[in-house]
């Protein structure tokens, strides 16, 4: 199990969250918890850079839902960033890569 960490920087655009580790059912609050603390402004644009995430369970999911939630509640916008490809395997085959915006590279995103 490797801990979550959760690096943030700010563009013009937006927050974005760079987020690296294992998002599992023990670590998933880490990110609810950073989320309930993220202001964001309407017209924003939420980055989650996943770039550095090595595994993700169904408490990951809905931690990345809760995001895109908190974004849409204050009238912003999400982006996963740099999916890996077995997260995007699974986001494709649930049909969230339909409900999220999808980014190749963070950079691209911001």
């Amino acid at each position: 199990m490797n801990p979550i960490s959760i690096r943030q920087s700010d563009t013009a655009t937006g927050p974005v969250l760079h987020v690296a580790g294992d998002l599992d059912f023990d670590q998933a609050p880490v990110l609810h918890s950073r989320l309930d603390r993220l202001p964001l402004s309407p017209g924003q644009c939420l980055v989650l850079d996943l770039s550095g995430l090595e595994f993700c369970d169904s408490s990951g999911i809905t931690a990345l839902l809760a995001a895109r939630q908190h974004a849409l509640t204050t009238d912003a916008d999400v982006v996963l960033a740099a999916v890996p490809a077995n997260l995007l395997r699974v986001l494709t085959l649930v049909g969230l890569d339909r409900v999220f915006t999808l980014r190749p590279e963070s950079s691209a995103a911001s």
